[in-house]
């Protein structure tokens, strides 16, 4: 790699990251952002790998290294959280996570001395919270979003219980994982170095499963047992805050409890407005304005602006609070904080959407964003039949709109061919 220039070993980099759906656009401030994180001749490294998942031979190959100085290179990258390392059959298996929710939170993830972390918060605030770019990508584009709100189930009245499925439950995406870790905030971590953190708990961001070891492993997050987690969200939800998941069903990778001051979706779901930055829940708060007296506590609680006082509709004397239906999030914050009883969560007219696991939220992302290419011929690794028939799987039990769009972006005889034989024997079981 000694022939990369600086310059451009960074920007292979980018251009790595950017196969991946949600993208990281160019900017000198990445550059820098990536500069504090790895070194010349790691970028150029990088650069090299898999979108998908890969083992220590695969990086062997793409970086022509002996195996056992690539293995070095693997652990140290993961010791860093710029690598996750997984396991797969008691084997190591690596995978470069996405700048969001990926490596950027890692490096604010704990209190660390081998960076300048108040350096590195400043750029990531301006790359991430003042340019345009990265989070209109990140939150905006496409119609499947990275994240989804969870629901404060002590919020819904009794009769909407049963329509809660149990991956819409932070309680049950705890009991049902299995390991558990907890970091500090990312985002409040950020803001505290730029003096601007509010008083919400810092350690309190949640990692599930695979990931969670791997960060356990190498020191970035503290092991947690079910009781401590659900304590934690305990805490979260009294304090108003509300709680991002990983936009799947199966095998949740995060939770994060997040404020409407410091967390950067729901600052980009105030800065856009009626662009969904992140899936609501099936829920929505719904306004009694007989009961409501107009005290402002739902209003203030609100993280998204979804609530504000207006005249009431036949007692002009007198302001209640007045839902914004295009910006609710359906978190229900504002039902616990009301002391009047005025307002309730109600079912969505539609159901929200929701990936049934990462290999579909990604493969749906991608089409979306026309990288879908990117995902199949990923040119830093041979396609494994497994990997072939895990996308063909989700593509088939897309919608036919999206099936076409898959099928335009691909570009491929063979695939076409094989979509339409799959379709035929799924049409005929």
């Amino acid at each position: 790699m000694a022939h990369l220039t600086v310059r451009e070993g960074y920007r292979r980099l980018v251009d790595r990251l950017n196969r991946f759906a949600q993208g990281a656009p160019p900017s000198q401030l990445l550059h820098k952002i990536l500069e504090i994180l790895v070194s010349e001749r790691e970028a150029g490294l990088l650069a090299l790998l898999p979108i998908r998942p890969f083992r220590a031979a695969a990086a062997s190959r793409a970086w022509r290294l002996p195996l056992a100085q690539t293995r070095k290179l693997l652990d140290g990258l993961a010791s860093r959280a710029i690598l996750l390392d997984l396991e797969d059959s008691g084997e190591p298996v690596y995978v470069l996570p996405p700048p969001m929710a990926g490596f950027f939170e890692f490096s604010l993830m704990r209190v660390r001395r081998d960076v300048d972390q108040r350096t590195l918060a400043e750029l990531l605030y301006q790359y991430c919270n003042v340019e345009e770019d990265f989070v209109r990508e990140l939150f905006v584009r496409g119609e499947t979003k990275l994240g989804r709100v969870l629901v404060q189930e002590q919020a819904l009245p009794q009769e909407s219980f049963l329509q809660v499925l149990d991956y819409e439950r932070a309680s049950f995406v705890v009991r049902s994982s299995s390991r558990i870790a907890v970091g500090v905030c990312y985002c409040r971590h950020k803001m505290e170095h730029l003096g601007r953190a509010c008083a919400a708990p810092r350690e309190i961001c949640l990692t599930f499963g695979g990931v969670a070891h791997s960060l356990i492993k190498h020191g970035h997050a503290r092991r947690l047992e079910v009781p401590e987690c659900l304590d934690l969200l305990r805490e979260a939800q009294e304090r108003g805050l509300v709680q991002l998941a990983d936009n799947v069903q199966r095998r949740v990778a995060f939770i994060c409890n997040c404020c409407g001051c410091c967390c950067e979706a729901l600052l980009a779901a105030r800065r856009f407005g009626m662009l969904q930055t992140v899936h609501t829940t099936n829920f929505i708060c719904a306004v009694d304005p007989d009961g409501c007296i107009g005290c402002g506590d739902c209003v203030d609680a609100c993280p998204v602006g979804a609530l504000s006082l207006r005249r009431h509709p036949t007692l002009l004397e007198r302001e209640v609070a007045t839902r914004d239906a295009e910006r609710c999030l359906g978190c229900g914050v504002c039902v616990r904080v009301c002391g009047e009883h005025a307002l309730r969560m109600e079912p969505r007219a539609a159901r929200v959407f929701t990936p049934v696991d990462s290999v579909h939220r990604a493969v749906a992302m991608a089409i979306e964003r026309g990288t879908l290419h990117d995902l199949v011929f990923d040119n830093q690794a041979h396609l494994s039949h497994r990997a072939m028939a895990a996308v063909l799987g989700v593509i088939l039990r897309l919608p036919p709109i999206k099936q076409t769009l898959a099928s335009r972006q691909l570009r491929s005889r063979y695939l076409e061919t094989l979509l339409a034989g799959a379709a035929n024997r799924w049409a005929t079981h």
